[in-house]
């Protein structure tokens, strides 16, 4: 098991549609942990730079679109195996074939809007991550008194 850092972005319909709550109690009731967070637009730079690998695909003006629609919901989440977790918790991207139980099965019947973005691996994390945070944007470091109560120790390492 690995301590990861993700990023999760609460689209303009999640947002629109008063969600974000909900999600994010979703995800800390999970027990990834939350270290930076902010409610921004996405300016239409960063987003082609967001969905830079899509820039061919037919979408692609549809995705940036969305995104820089209305406000959204940024957050570095925090957990052992967190781009996994996450991933997870999205659910599938067409809504209403997404499991019950994941943000996306609960909330969503849309394709296009699909409420939420999670990282599909620890390169892309870090690299959206660095679209949207500075360091100093983060508070606290993942080895908090707060994972005490998540994960079992051995040493130092949660697993």
């Amino acid at each position: 098991m690995k301590l990861e850092r993700t990023l999760v972005i609460l689209k303009p319909d999640a947002v629109a549609r008063r969600l974000a709550g909900r999600i994010i109690s979703r995800i800390e009731d999970k027990g990834l942990r939350i270290a930076a967070m902010r409610l921004a637009d996405v300016d239409a730079g960063t987003a082609r730079r967001h969905y830079e690998e899509h820039e061919a695909k037919p979408f692609f003006g549809q995705l940036t679109a969305f995104i820089t629609s209305g406000p959204v919901v940024l957050m570095a989440v925090e957990g052992v195996d967190a781009v996994a977790v996450a991933r997870k918790l999205v659910g599938a991207t067409l809504g209403r074939a997404a499991e019950p139980g994941s943000v996306r099965g609960d909330f969503g019947m849309s394709q296009a809007f699909n409420l939420i973005h999670a990282s599909d691996s620890a390169a892309s994390a870090e690299r959206e991550l660095s679209l949207y945070f500075k360091p100093c944007d983060y508070v606290r470091d993942a080895a908090g008194a707060e994972w005490r109560w998540t994960y079992e120790f051995t040493g130092d390492k949660p697993n």
